[in-house]
């Protein structure tokens, strides 16, 4: 659960960005700062709100209220000290905050890759169960019987119980050969079957030409 006590609150805020206004000179000493109305406006939020801001401020003697002329700023160092302090704990809270949410969802995405994990384990299984069979890669030998001969020629699926699927021959693939593809010398089958017939494969390759 997310932790929003990490947030600092409005008012404060909001003291902080008048004071870090204040130290870089925007707000001048002596000078007078809008009304709470005004500034109620500029920030998006209830005169309260900006009362509690100024009491912040006046209490850390950075503004302070002259009868006939309103709130004054009286100290841009004191602005200075006061962004310093409590601008590197905002910003820390703030890092906190982020922190929360990254490990909140860091949470949901490592539940959503186990999920995911376990349905393709499960898929797998489910496949293996429902199909014996699996693809297979076997090199032709250069002084293999077969090379210039084609599927049909060979009965290859007779011989061996493997259904080629494709034929890898340097930088080419060639799918789903037909009976008239002719094999040449380092080509790479690729078929299925079953284990009976990697082994058949093996065997009916390595013949000698005759």
């Amino acid at each position: 659960m997310m932790d929003n006590s990490v947030v600092a609150p409005v008012y404060a805020q909001i003291a902080l960005d008048i004071a870090l206004r204040i130290s870089k000179g925007e707000l001048k000493e002596n000078s007078v700062l809008y009304g709470r109305s005004i500034m109620s406006s500029e920030y998006g939020v209830s005169p309260e709100t900006i009362r509690r801001a100024m009491k912040l401020l006046e209490d850390m003697e950075i503004v302070g209220t002259k009868q006939n002329s309103g709130t004054v700023v009286l100290s841009s160092e004191k602005a200075k000290l006061y962004v310093a302090k409590f601008g590197e704990q905002n910003n820390i809270k703030s890092m906190q905050k982020k922190l929360t949410n990254l490990m909140t969802q860091q949470r949901a995405i490592n539940k959503k890759i186990v999920d995911l994990a376990g349905s393709i384990i499960r898929i797998n299984q489910r496949s293996s169960e429902t199909n014996p069979f699996n693809n297979y890669e076997y090199n032709i030998p250069k002084n293999s019987g077969i090379i210039g001969q084609t599927l049909g020629e060979l009965n290859f699926w007779q011989e061996t119980r493997a259904t080629v699927i494709a034929i890898r021959r340097g930088d080419k693939i060639i799918l789903s050969p037909g009976p008239y593809v002719m094999f040449e010398a380092d080509d790479t089958i690729i078929f299925v079957g079953d284990i009976s017939s990697v082994e058949a494969v093996a065997d009916f390759t390595n013949k000698k030409p005759q």
